[in-house]
């Protein structure tokens, strides 16, 4: 009866299968290190369009958001009033015109008889200097007249600059012009656009020549200017690199940071002004820098650790100090060496000590689904 029981005891079960994860060797290259900061686009010339002279508007000629051109007609103002100024102006010419040639006549006549004695040196001096000032007064009466001239053509409003036209800021009836005229719009050209963007005094001194290569290029320079990138507000990144264009003259002692303009292609006007952007550049090159993949972290405890696997098979977390991020890789300052494996898919199958097999990872794969987070106590052998 116990030999029968001996022989019905069932086999104990199998071991569970060893799991296995994807793997990819950390590397070792030279890589930039870029600088990110927040900027504002900008017109590269923004002109406030202004009435040079007090009247009513008649006429709006350009399409709110069209494109102008320097000397197109915006606005036309009511000319009419100027009209009769210069009308007066030219008349008040005429009569001082008329002054002079009497005081002409004078001094004509006056002059021999001064000789003879008929008339005193003084009635001829006055005579002169009646003339004399009747010739300034022919020139004010001129230099009324051309700023009546002047006037009118100013009734013409005209763009300065090639541009886009903002939204009008005056409609026609309006009163415009006077003491301190107001904007009747803006143009603002936009090919090239301007980005402005603060950086940092720190950053300034880091690469001040860099940024101030502008300066050499004047001595000869022939090294090339610093590409900036520009990443739009959803995300993607500007076809067209930029770059430095002015440095402001001085640190803002509120924020500690100094503004920078940049400039960006805009061929097609598709960056307006009032954007905000990031502007991405490489500030500096390091030098054999260690990268892994950015989904080989693993944060637990505010504690960042990789899952590295040994050449027997077994994991081990470790801690790692990552530096910064270039595309999909992070830098590790310090916890791991060139050529170790490190797991970055599986994570969630394994824990501290396991023995796996592996899989080099291939980036042109399809990525595996996403799984449950890593529970925190997942460097901790059982």
């Amino acid at each position: 009866m116990t030999l029968m029981s001996a022989c019905e005891k069932k086999a104990p079960p199998p071991p569970p299968p060893t799991p296995e994860v994807v793997v990819v060797p950390v590397a070792q290259r030279d890589v930039s290190i870029m600088g990110e900061w927040l900027g504002t686009t900008a017109g590269f010339v923004d002109t406030q369009i202004r009435a040079r002279v007090s009247g009513y508007l008649i006429k709006q000629n350009y399409i709110e958001g069209g494109t102008v051109k320097a000397g197109d007609l915006l606005y036309e103002i009511d000319r009419r009033p100027f009209e009769v100024a210069l009308a007066r102006a030219k008349a008040n010419k005429a009569e001082a015109e008329a002054a002079q040639g009497k005081t002409i006549v004078d001094v004509r006549r006056l002059g021999p008889l001064a000789e003879t004695g008929a008339v005193s040196q003084q009635d001829y001096d006055n005579a002169v200097q009646a003339n004399l000032a009747a010739i300034a007064g022919v020139q004010a009466a001129q230099a009324e007249v051309d700023q009546a001239e002047l006037n009118i053509v100013y009734t013409s409003v005209v763009s300065p600059v090639d541009g886009v036209a903002g939204i009008a800021q005056a409609q026609v009836g309006d009163l415009v012009g006077g003491a301190s005229p107001t904007a009747l719009t803006v143009v603002s050209t936009l090919d090239p656009i301007r980005v402005y963007f603060p950086i940092s005094e720190q950053e300034y001194i880091r690469f001040a020549a860099e940024i101030n290569r502008g300066e050499s290029e004047k001595s000869g320079s022939t090294k090339p200017k610093t590409e900036l990138e520009l990443i739009l507000a959803d995300g993607s990144v500007y076809p067209r690199k930029g770059e430095i264009n002015f440095v402001n003259r001085q640190v803002v002692t509120t924020t500690g940071t100094i503004q920078i303009g940049a400039s960006f292609p805009n061929p097609n006007n598709g960056l307006r002004p009032g954007q905000y952007a990031r502007v991405r550049a490489a500030t500096r090159v390091k030098t054999g820098a260690l990268l892994v993949p950015q989904r080989c972290i693993v944060e637990v405890q505010g504690f960042r650790q990789v899952a590295v696997v040994g050449s027997d098979g077994k994991v081990a977390f470790r801690p790692v100090t990552t530096g910064e991020r270039i595309g999909s890789e992070w830098v590790i300052d310090k916890g791991l060496t060139a050529g170790e494996r490190v797991v970055v898919e599986g994570l969630q199958k394994i824990k501290d000590g396991a023995t796996v097999t592996t899989r080099l990872y291939d980036p042109a794969a399809k990525p595996a689904p996403a799984s449950d987070p890593v529970p925190a106590n997942s460097h901790k052998k059982d």
